[in-house]
């Protein structure tokens, strides 16, 4: 009874189930890290998100430019390899063409990227917002090269997270005036400019943050950029660039099919509020409250910021610190939640949430050591995916576990039945199945069955439901409940035909009876092959290891009923082909049980089911 009662074969089940899901993931450039995170991605219930480069290409495009007068220049053409060119409108004078040409210098003299030409087409090296101010302006008509050969840097201040500016400062004549350039988040730059000017570009700012784009301001300083302590109070302001990162193929859908999922989507950019929104509701994440910002996370205490969160999906101006906050904020309201991150900073954060996701081509080392998993392409579209596959993995996990279960009940009822109701024959109780022959169907017919189940195709609906609860138990009351019936039934049958045949012969009885057995989880792993749908719904064919599986238990049968020394070693002499046929149409009788329950699961769930 022990050996019968005892589901050895599940701990190799469930680390199959896993390894396949690793794989298939892997395939979908989500790479795992961590063998348990496949289980946990498909429980996932909030994916925190950065926006650059995974919601969107990082591909940084400057489509307007403003300066002061009212001109503005626009920039038509999408990508670095692309042509494109430069139209002016508003007081196109020559005087605004000047201020037009000197905000383009400074943007490019400003500047950390190289442009490079090689055989995949023009690329950027270095930072996708330098790169998109540098193709900027050789489109309005600047030479680079003699740019950069004429102005070489003197001195540089590069950009910083809590600064959130960068400077530089050319060479230039001897005899004139020491002149930097600055770029940097417009909230900074224009602390530093004229009250009436910043009032000015404030307008310009919020209508471009409200279509969306980013906005950049730059500004000329006096004093050197080395220390920003030397640039003096009084900037000048240059003017306003509008940029925007197109969002990636697929990820507008990508949103929409997880919300369906019941996961939420959270957006964290340090992008200026107003275009954080405007993005966010292009991509369709949109929350009941308005967008927060990195100052008000760090400002609310630890529970304010959990009601927040909760109903706040856009997150603007966010540093990395704030994205530790972030998650434990969400946790501690029960969520589940997944955080991508690509930068040293981020793997606190990383760490600190169920699923760590790191970035692989932008990502650190740092952060994919800290990551369970790690994306290759460093797409959105993959993260869903990770977890359409984790659901999927789950789902196999119970069905195996529905379709093991029974048959451990089903092996120790027969003996447990036979022991207690059975007569004693020269001291030995009489038993429908021996216990070699329980040992044979244990170990050998349930695991060559059962592991077929890991490579069980999605089923039609897993990511319209919700996500489970971290809480709820492997063994759920769909798992014990079959467990109770099927193996209740599995033993019944067994018993049954004993009873019929042992008239005759019992070791051909027996025969009959392990056989039946062995037909019954056949029948009973088609039936498993989905939870409460049809199996029309994933296709016959979709898992062919299954019928490969079915295929080396009646092969490795047939040996025990028919060779001779697997005659001696499990007790059993050879059946006709009418007791074979007996023998299966005994094990087809769970069929139409499950069947039955499962169209009342169906219906009691409802159409949507």
């Amino acid at each position: 009874m022990a050996v019968a009662a005892i589901p050895e074969g599940l701990p190799a089940i469930v680390t199959i189930a896993l390894a396949v899901g690793v794989q298939r993931m892997a395939r979908r450039r989500a790479v795992v890290r961590e063998l348990p995170a496949v289980e946990t991605l498909g429980s996932t219930s909030v994916i925190c998100t950065d926006k650059t480069g995974t919601l969107t290409r990082n591909e940084m495009v400057v489509r307007r430019a403003w300066v002061l007068g009212g001109g503005e220049v626009e920039f038509d053409g999408v990508g670095y390899a692309s042509g494109g060119r430069m139209r002016m409108r508003g007081a196109a004078t020559a005087d605004l063409g000047g201020a037009v040409r000197e905000l383009l210098e400074a943007g490019a003299l400003a500047n950390e990227a190289y442009l490079a030409c090689d055989e995949a087409g023009r690329t950027v090296l270095g930072d996708p917002t330098d790169g998109a101010l540098l193709v900027a302006a050789e489109r309005g008509g600047i030479d680079l090269g003699a740019l950069f050969r004429d102005r070489p840097p003197a001195a540089v201040l590069p950009f910083d997270s809590q600064r959130r500016f960068m400077a530089s400062t050319p060479v230039t004549d001897p005899a004139g005036p020491v002149v930097t350039y600055v770029k940097g988040a417009p909230e900074v730059v224009l602390a530093h400019v004229d009250a009436g000017v910043a009032t000015a570009a404030h307008d310009v700012l919020t209508r471009y943050a409200a279509d969306g784009l980013r906005v950049l301001a730059v500004a000329r300083a006096a004093g050197v950029s080395a220390d920003a302590t030397e640039l003096g109070a009084e900037w000048e302001l240059l003017g306003l660039v509008a940029l925007i990162d197109p969002p990636r193929p697929g990820v507008v859908e990508a949103v929409a099919e997880c919300h369906r999922a019941g996961i939420a989507v959270k957006m964290i950019t340090g992008d200026h509020v107003a275009t954080a929104t405007a993005i966010g509701r292009d991509l369709g994440i949109v929350g009941e409250s308005p967008p927060m910002t990195g100052s008000e996370i760090a400002l609310s205490s630890e529970e304010e910021l959990r009601d927040r969160v909760r109903t706040t999906d856009v997150f603007a101006r966010v540093a990395p610190e704030h994205k530790l906050r972030l998650v434990r904020a969400l946790q501690s309201g029960g969520a589940v939640t997944a955080m991508t991150g690509d930068g040293v900073n981020d793997a606190p954060a990383l760490r600190q949430a169920d699923i760590g996701i790191a970035m692989g081509r932008a990502g650190t080392a740092a952060a994919k050591e800290a990551a369970d998993v790690v994306l290759g392409d460093d797409d959105f579209g993959t993260i869903r995916s990770a977890v359409e596959e984790g659901r999927r993995v789950y789902d196999n996990l119970v069905k195996a576990l529905a379709f093991a279960l029974p048959t451990n009940v089903g092996e120790a009822l027969v003996v447990l039945v036979a022991v207690l109701a059975f007569p004693v024959v020269g001291g030995v109780p009489v038993l429908p199945v021996e216990p070699v022959q329980i040992l044979w169907i244990n170990l050998v017919a349930t695991v060559s069955l059962a592991l077929p189940i890991a490579f069980e195709a999605l089923e039609p609906g897993a990511m319209d439901r919700p996500p489970r609860r971290p809480d709820e138990p492997l063994l759920s009351r769909f798992v014990l409940a079959r467990t109770v019936y099927v193996g209740a039934l599995m033993a019944a049958v067994a018993i049954a035909l004993f009873l019929l045949t042992r008239s005759g012969d019992v070791a051909q009885a027996q025969t009959l009876a392990v056989t039946s057995l062995a037909f019954f989880q056949i029948f009973y792993l088609l039936m498993c092959r989905t939870r409460t749908a049809p199996l029309r719904t994933i296709g016959w064919a979709s898992n062919r290891w299954v019928f490969a599986g079915i295929a080396v238990l009646l092969v490795l049968q047939a040996g025990v009923v028919h060779l001779p020394f697997m005659q001696t070693l499990f007790r059993t002499v050879d059946l006709t082909a009418g007791q074979w046929l007996l023998a299966a149409a005994a094990g087809a009788v769970v069929v139409p049980v499950v069947a039955v329950e499962k169209w009342w699961s169906r219906r009691r769930a409802g159409p949507s089911a």
